[in-house]
């Protein structure tokens, strides 16, 4: 196959290179395009645009494939845990056993904050999204390490490892934080013995003198999501991170603005989606069976079901769904909207309609599901997403910062007003 392309501009041919991916992915190679030809590309929404090398994560939506670093997303499932996937997902190998110890403990160890960080709590309102605390706290974080945090991108390549490692762990007590200043409730000190989503469910749900107990199925679970997570390719908060990271951010402002990115309802918030659809399904008093039929002839829209990358199944959605019955059945609950969930997913999986257009239930659907269950509130659905994909923005900051990268600075094709002068006010008709 040539490993060139030839494009022709009114009578002239161009030839360009073509990049090829170690899975076979092939790109034109277009940098070199304005230059030669005074044309740019026109891509809206970067739909067909590589924007970079990486050698983290490589999707494959058509065949239902996701592996960070090599690894199929199945075995990591199977066989790991959230720390040791972030790892894997920072450094590009599976930790020894050693490694993975020192890691464990170094992330388990420095969840507590500084105590000057717990008065800017004081100055958000109280019905504040948690989000905006999310975002402007971990952006704070950075000015009490000053060292690590330094936008001298050398010195911050150098101190990557305590960077990365601090807001791994912090992040969990900063989003745990701004869920209890929320519910009035007094701030609960971090345990370090307890593994890491133990840890943030403890901070989140703990009473003084009254422990929250702790299911395994539930940690489980909330690991899993934070795993299944960790990263996925160059999606908007990622690219997000990349495209601050190349003015020479550091390490916690440009994960502040992936949190700005996350926010979106089209990006971070489908499982909150989901959630508030089985809500307006049981305010209707139908069971999903009405709503189904609606979704089929486009009078409303089936949330949580298909998938923008995926063409096939989503391959995070099996294991998830496999996950919610355990947390289901370990909790024994009996919820309305999990029954509607049920429902809605057994007649999508059996009607050829959904069926032939490949309409599975995805990520979302389950995540936000076991987060219903679990007790977390609608509006800290985002900020698990955040904690979970923090490995993810972290890997791809470092990549970036180690590639040397230029400055991201898309083109336009502008439409406006061409030359006009300038109308003094008392002409202006």
């Amino acid at each position: 196959m040539d490993d060139t392309a030839t494009i022709r501009i009114g009578n002239e041919n161009y030839t360009l290179p073509i990049l090829v991916g170690t899975e076979g992915e092939r790109a034109i190679d277009t940098r070199k395009l304005r230059a030669q030809t005074g044309c740019v590309t026109y891509d809206e929404g970067y739909g067909n645009t590589g924007s970079c090398q990486s050698k983290i994560t490589f999707i494959d939506g058509e065949k239902g494939i996701l592996r960070y670093r090599g690894y199929p997303i199945e075995e990591i499932a199977e066989n790991s845990n959230f720390v040791e996937a972030a790892y894997l997902t920072v450094y590009g190998e599976l930790p020894k056993a050693e490694e993975l110890r020192n890691y464990s403990r170094r992330i388990l160890r420095g969840a507590s904050i500084h105590e000057g960080m717990k008065n800017l709590f004081n100055g958000f309102p109280t019905n504040a999204h948690p989000m905006v605390i999310l975002s402007a706290l971990l952006n704070t974080l950075g000015s009490y390490y000053p060292e690590l945090a330094t936008n001298d991108r050398a010195k911050d390549l150098e101190n990557f490892d305590d960077a990365a490692a601090t807001l791994l762990s912090k992040v969990r007590t900063v989003a745990a934080m701004s869920y209890r200043m929320k519910q009035g409730l007094p701030f609960i000190a971090p345990k370090p013995k307890l593994s890491y989503c133990a840890n943030f469910l403890h901070m989140m749900f703990s009473e003084p003198y009254n422990d929250y107990v702790l299911h395994d199925d539930v940690v489980n679970a909330l690991d899993l999501i934070f795993l299944l997570h960790a990263d996925h390719e160059q999606n908007c908060s990622t690219s997000t991170v990349r495209m601050v990271a190349s003015g020479g951010a550091n390490l916690f402002a440009s994960v502040s603005a992936g949190v700005c990115a996350l926010w979106g309802p089209l990006h971070g918030g489908a499982n909150m989606a989901v959630v508030k659809m089985l809500q307006d399904i049981h305010d209707a008093g139908d069971d999903g069976s009405d709503f189904i039929e609606k979704a089929k002839t486009g009078e409303t829209r089936l949330m949580g079901f298909g998938h923008r990358v995926y063409k096939n199944y989503d391959p995070r959605a099996k294991i998830l769904g496999e996950a919610a019955e355990k947390v289901l059945a370990a909790m024994n609950i009996n919820d309305p909207l999990l029954d509607i969930a049920r429902r809605l997913e057994t007649k999508a999986r059996e009607d050829d309609y959904f069926v032939s257009r490949n309409l599975y239930p995805n990520v979302d659907f389950y995540s936000g599901i076991i987060l219903q269950a679990i007790g977390i509130p609608l509006d800290m659905f985002t900020v698990i997403f955040a904690i979970g994909r923090m490995p993810g923005w972290i890997a791809n900051w470092k990549e970036l910062a180690e590639s040397g990268a230029r400055i991201h600075r898309p083109r336009q094709i502008y439409q406006g007003a061409t030359q006009r002068a300038y109308v003094k006010m008392d002409d202006r008709k």
